[in-house]
């Protein structure tokens, strides 16, 4: 399993990112973002399928401050319980510093162009979606983001595209929620909002208990034209 190692830009040491290489470069970089089970099996399966689309991949082990290489699934209650243990000790400000810190390393992987942009789920979709706002990504895409309308003010500032993915029955984002970042997103060109009909959170985990292959498969080829379009 290749992994590098990035340092932290408060000082306080250094985490690792799993790296999935494309065939051919110099390629565009996708910084992508953890869910709360850590840098799992399935995130790890989730990089490779997209280094086989033609990018780089860097996905940071942002729990590190708390227990480095965190690899659990949602197979069990007891993993579930740690799982919400772990987002709940998360200093997203923290998280947030690491990820501009992987996008920025993912930019200088030698054969990289430069390019780079993020893709995230669940904590990893809230978390893309602030880097919409607060990064200089190149584009950022969101699966099933919970909390996405606390940040909606600062979409004025998004100039790079963004994709929202959004699970119409998701059980983790109350409707009047997912309704409002519908509404902030409505007419503003680069910012696409799309529901899927009948899919629960996390409709997309590779492997997962909640996987619903068709919205998977249509979010997936509209990430993977999103991607295209800004990191080739």
């Amino acid at each position: 399993m290749a992994s590098i190692s990035i340092s932290a830009t408060d000082g306080s040491g250094s985490f690792d990112a799993y790296l999935a290489e494309p065939s051919k470069r110099p390629a565009g970089a996708v910084v992508l973002i953890q869910e709360i089970f850590g840098i799992n099996a399935s995130m790890r399966a989730t990089a490779d399928q997209v280094a086989e689309l033609g990018f780089f991949v860097l996905a940071p082990d942002l729990f590190w401050r708390q227990e480095p290489n965190v690899d659990i699934t949602d197979k069990s209650q007891q993993e579930w319980d740690k799982a919400f243990a772990l987002m709940k000790g998360f200093d997203h400000e923290k998280g947030m510093a690491d990820l501009k810190a992987t996008l920025a390393a993912a930019r200088r992987l030698p054969g990289a162009n430069g390019k780079a942009g993020t893709m995230g789920y669940c904590l990893g979709g809230m978390l893309a979606f602030r880097m919409a706002i607060e990064s200089d990504a190149d584009v950022n895409v969101s699966y099933y983001g919970v909390g996405l309308d606390t940040f909606i003010g600062g979409l004025d500032t998004v100039r790079a595209p963004l994709v929202i993915h959004i699970a119409d029955n998701d059980e983790f984002f109350p409707p009047e929620g997912r309704a409002a970042v519908l509404a902030a997103a409505k007419g503003r060109p680069n910012v696409h909002a799309y529901v899927y009909p009948g899919a629960g959170h996390a409709f997309a985990r590779v492997g997962g208990i909640h996987w619903d292959a068709r919205s998977a498969w249509i979010a997936n080829g509209r990430s993977a034209e999103a991607l295209a379009a800004a990191l080739d």
